[in-house]
C-alpha cells in the first residue's frame, strides 16, 4: 500500500479503478519516493477526432497527456494526434480496438452505428445537462454500464471534456416551419442526427475538418459543431448566416477518453489512477474553458452580422415526439439499448425533479 504515496490524491482505491472515484482537486502535485523511480517509462500515442485548431476540445486531449506526463515524473508519456493523422477522425474507436494507438480522444455517439448505446456516453435528444451528465456517468452508474458494453471492443471509457449545451446549428437559409426542414442536407451525428432524418433531413456526418468546406461549397445546407468559439474558429459565419439555438440534441455533451484493453491491463496501478486522475482535470477543464470562451464568441458574431435565431415551437415539439418515439423503437429492438435507456430516464426523472427546486426556479426568475 505504501506505493499509492506517490500521488498527492485525496481518493481511495483510485488506482485500481476505471473511473469511479473522484478526486478532491484537478490540480494534483507528484511526491517523488525510490518507489515512483522504480515504475517503468511507458510511452502512449492518443488519436483523436479533433483538428489542432480547436485548441479548447483538442485542448482536452493535450490536458490529459500533459497532466500524466507532469504527475509521472516524464515516465508515462502520452502523445497526441489530431484527427486524421493516424486514422480518420471518426475511425477512433476503431484504432483503439485494434491496438493501432493505446489510446483515443473521441465522442461515443460517433459509434452509434456500432452500438447505439453508445450515444448515452456524449449526449442524447432532450438529454442531460452538463452537470446532470457527470452525476449520471460518476455516481448514476452510467459510466460502469457504458464499460459494459465498451468490453465487447477490448476498450474502456473515461469521461474526458464536456462542451456544455451547444447550439443548434447554422443554416444558409432561414428556416420556416417543418416544411423547410424536408430534404435539407445537414451535418449532424449521433442520435439527434436520426431524429432530424425522421424530420426530413437529409444527414450528413462529417469530422469537424471538413464541415467548412461542406457548408462553403454548398454540399450541405446547414451544419452543428458545439457552439460560438468553436464555430467561429471553424468559419461557419463565412459560409451561413443564420445561427440557430437550442441545440437540443447536445444539452450537455461528454468527450470520452477510449483505451485498449490490453495497454490498460499492462499499466501499474500507479499509472492507472494518474491517467484516471487526468481525464477528471480534462472534464472539468474543458467545460470551465467552454462557458468562459463562448459569451464573448457569441457577442463578436452578432457584431459581425450573424443573425440569432431560435427554434420555431413547432419545430422544437416535433423533434420531442420523434426523439423519444426513437427510444420507443430502439428499447424494442434491442435489450441493451432498453437496460440503459431505462436506467438512463429514471435517473434523468430524479435529476430533473430536483434541479426544477434548486436551479431552474432561480434561473426563470433572475432572467424574467
Amino acid at each position: 500500500m505504501h506505493r499509492r504515496k506517490v500521488l498527492n490524491v485525496g481518493a481511495a482505491a483510485l488506482g485500481a479503478a476505471l473511473g469511479t472515484s473522484l478526486v478532491s482537486s484537478c490540480k494534483i502535485e507528484r511526491k517523488t519516493n525510490a518507489n515512483s523511480l522504480a515504475l517503468p517509462k511507458i510511452k502512449w500515442r492518443m488519436a483523436t477526432s479533433w483538428p489542432y485548431s480547436l485548441d479548447t476540445i483538442y485542448g482536452g486531449a493535450e490536458t490529459i497527456c500533459a497532466s500524466v506526463d507532469k504527475l509521472s515524473g516524464g515516465n508515462f508519456q502520452i502523445k497526441s494526434y489530431a484527427g486524421g493523422e493516424i486514422v480518420p477522425g471518426l475511425e477512433v474507436l476503431d484504432a483503439v480496438q485494434a491496438g493501432s494507438v493505446e489510446c483515443g480522444h473521441t465522442a461515443s455517439y460517433y459509434y452509434k452505428g456500432k452500438n447505439p448505446c453508445f450515444a448515452f456516453g456524449t449526449s442524447v435528444p432532450f438529454g442531460l445537462t452538463a452537470q446532470q451528465q457527470n452525476a449520471w456517468l460518476y455516481e448514476g452508474g452510467g459510466n460502469e454500464s457504458l464499460n459494459q458494453l465498451f468490453a465487447d471492443f477490448g476498450v474502456i471509457s473515461f469521461p474526458a471534456g464536456n462542451t456544455g449545451a451547444q447550439m443548434g446549428g447554422w443554416f444558409k437559409q432561414k428556416l420556416n416551419g417543418l416544411k423547410s426542414l424536408q430534404g435539407l442536407k445537414m451535418r449532424i451525428p449521433g442520435l439527434g442526427g436520426e431524429v432530424m432524418s425522421q424530420l426530413g433531413v437529409n444527414v450528413q456526418v462529417l469530422p469537424g475538418g471538413e464541415v467548412y468546406l461542406a457548408l462553403d461549397r454548398g454540399a450541405i445546407d446547414a451544419a452543428e459543431w458545439t457552439g460560438p468559439y468553436d464555430d467561429a474558429k471553424l468559419g461557419f459565419n463565412k459560409a451561413a448566416r443564420f445561427y440557430y439555438y437550442p441545440g437540443w440534441w447536445e444539452p450537455g455533451p461528454t468527450l470520452n477518453a477510449l483505451v485498449n484493453r490490453k495497454a490498460w491491463d499492462r499499466l501499474p496501478n500507479e499509472y492507472k489512477a494518474i491517467f484516471n486522475t487526468a481525464c477528471f482535470e480534462a472534464n472539468l477543464t474543458m467545460l470551465s474553458r467552454y462557458e468562459k470562451l463562448n459569451s464573448g464568441a457569441l457577442q463578436r458574431l452578432i457584431k459581425g452580422g450573424t443573425e440569432l435565431v431560435p427554434y420555431e415551437e413547432a419545430i422544437l415539439q416535433a423533434a420531442k415526439e420523434a426523439s423519444e418515439q426513437l427510444y420507443s423503437d430502439l428499447s424494442t429492438n434491442n435489450i441493451e439499448f432498453r437496460t440503459i435507456y431505462n436506467q438512463w430516464k429514471k435517473f434523468k426523472e430524479e435529476v430533473s425533479s430536483w434541479n426544477k427546486i434548486n436551479e431552474y426556479s432561480f434561473l426563470d426568475f433572475t432572467h424574467k
